[in-house]
């Protein structure tokens, strides 16, 4: 195999992965990052003894991590490690529900029996479905290239299109939920794994029903250290093995010949490659790298999915009845992604999560006190009077977590800081500060994403959230893998 000079621009995961993966099989890999601190949204901070992991805060599929330990041929005991949760979230509903979700599949099944109106056999059909969807698809929607034609003549591919009529891509998630469950509430519950994807339960397909066998069925995990240590791991790996990185470095351009990539163009200097890999947005890679090259406007116009507003608290008490992972359901839920998808803007009663890593580490807040990363999913970044906007959702997450805590929670705040799809935009540059790139309100959005390669500059290739097979760390380690092993083909 012919040895090749590779630059990677953006030392997020989706890049790292790719990183690792190419210097690995004898490349010449050399990551260039705006930023001073590689990982992209998966990224930390600290500030009077409170500790925060700034974007990603589930951890599923490890081996996916795993995995390029052993390709770097490394001990991943040396690097990372995490322990499997036994309680995957807790949930509060407006109506005075509350349901703490065991890992143990049996248990789960059973707790949710009692908790709602449901038959454990139901629970227990709804997650075989949920299973059968994953491994049916998995293989083809989401470790192959869906834009490469040898991805259509395989054994996998018949097995995907046997399973075309109980994937449910012909009716909405939040249609097939109801259609399965009676209880509004699991309505509601199954509802929100549209959002593990940016987007709405009214819109994306029920195919997305397979989301929940990723958390329930393979488990949700913690990283010792915490989200941020992923990216340490990765980014370590990556220097033992002989990448280098040049932060605080933007790149200006993506230089080419013809149709034919030459490298890259700094403040500074032009620097040739072989190869030339964008983890940046998609969006930005053609609107400010590829000026002189045509864009598919067609791909870079589709909707985005949803962003984020973050309030990082420190909290001057710690609350027993909460876990890593918390969820505080909003009464409507219609209205609430109405308002996300429709209107632009936040509902008046938006749903929170909350993650509190200090429950894992306490090093991670003072004594006696918590870590809240506070999260509602908000619409991306399109002129909206977001200071106007953050002051009054502010208010509504505090009187709602207040009045299902039963305490006074803005009391107890020592410390805030507070990140919005402007920051998001600014700081990783995705487009309109969307967390997944495009959005999934349509069955044929996985076809629609921006495929790993470009079909009209040789040698030029994508990774990252914003193309296939989408955001998230999880297809973000995907996109990397998918693009390291297209070039190793290629040579």
């Amino acid at each position: 195999m012919k040895h090749q000079k590779i630059i990677i621009i953006g030392a997020g995961i989706a890049g790292l992965a790719a990183a690792i993966r190419l210097q690995s099989r004898g490349h010449e890999v050399l990551v260039y990052e705006a930023n001073s601190y590689p990982g992209g949204k998966l990224t930390e901070t600290s500030a009077q003894g409170y500790r925060f992991d700034m974007g990603p805060s589930l951890f599923t599929l490890p081996h996916l991590v795993e995995e390029l330990f052993e390709c770097a041929n490394k001990p991943v005991s040396s690097y990372f490690s995490y322990k499997k949760k036994e309680v995957i979230c807790n949930y509060f509903f407006e109506d005075g529900t509350t349901f703490s979700a065991p890992s143990d599949l049996e248990e789960f099944t059973k707790k949710a029996s009692e908790t709602f109106d449901v038959s454990q056999k139901t629970m227990e059909d709804y997650l075989q479905a949920s299973q059968k969807k994953y491994e049916s698809t998995a293989s083809i929607f989401l470790e192959k290239s869906l834009h490469k034609l040898g991805t259509y003549f395989s054994k996998d591919m018949v097995k995907a299109l046997l399973s075309i009529p109980h994937l449910n891509i012909n009716t909405s998630l939040s249609k097939h939920n109801e259609n399965v469950f009676e209880d509004s509430r699991l309505v509601q519950f199954y509802n929100r794994f549209a959002t593990y994807n940016g987007s709405s339960p009214y819109q994306t397909p029920g195919i997305m029903s397979m989301i929940p066998h990723l958390e329930q069925s393979l488990g949700t995990y913690f990283p010792k250290g915490g989200m941020h240590q992923i990216t340490e791991s990765l980014f370590q790996l990556a220097k033992d093995l002989g990448v280098s990185f040049v932060f605080n470095t933007k790149v200006e351009e993506i230089e080419t010949e013809g149709q034919r990539v030459l490298g890259i163009k700094t403040h500074e200097e032009s620097v040739s490659a072989d190869i030339v890999i964008s983890n940046s947005d998609v969006v930005p890679s053609y609107r400010k790298l590829l000026k002189k090259h045509k864009a598919p406007e067609k791909t870079l116009k589709q909707e985005r999915s949803s962003s984020a507003l973050i309030f990082y608290w420190g909290i001057k008490k710690q609350f027993p009845q909460l876990d890593l992972h918390n969820i505080f359901f909003s009464k409507d839920y219609k209205v609430e992604f109405d308002a996300i998808f429709k209107q632009k803007t936040i509902s008046k009663d938006p749903t929170v999560y909350v993650n509190i890593s200090s429950k894992e580490e306490a090093s991670d807040a003072p004594e006696g006190c918590e870590n809240w990363f506070t999260m509602i999913n908000v619409p991306g970044n399109t002129g909206q009077n977001w200071d106007d906007l953050i002051e009054k959702t502010r208010e509504n997450i505090l009187q709602k977590l207040s009045k299902l805590l039963g305490e006074n929670i803005a009391e107890l705040i020592t410390y805030e800081s507070v990140l919005d799809p402007r920051g998001i935009e600014q700081k990783t540059q995705s487009h309109q500060g969307s967390l997944y790139g495009a959005a999934s309100n349509s069955k044929f959005a996985a076809f629609l994403r921006h495929p790993n390669f470009s079909s009209s500059i040789s040698n030029l290739y994508f990774c990252g959230g914003s193309v296939h097979p989408g955001g998230g760390i999880p297809l973000c380690l995907l996109s990397g893998k998918i693009v390291a092993e297209m070039i190793n083909k290629n040579q």
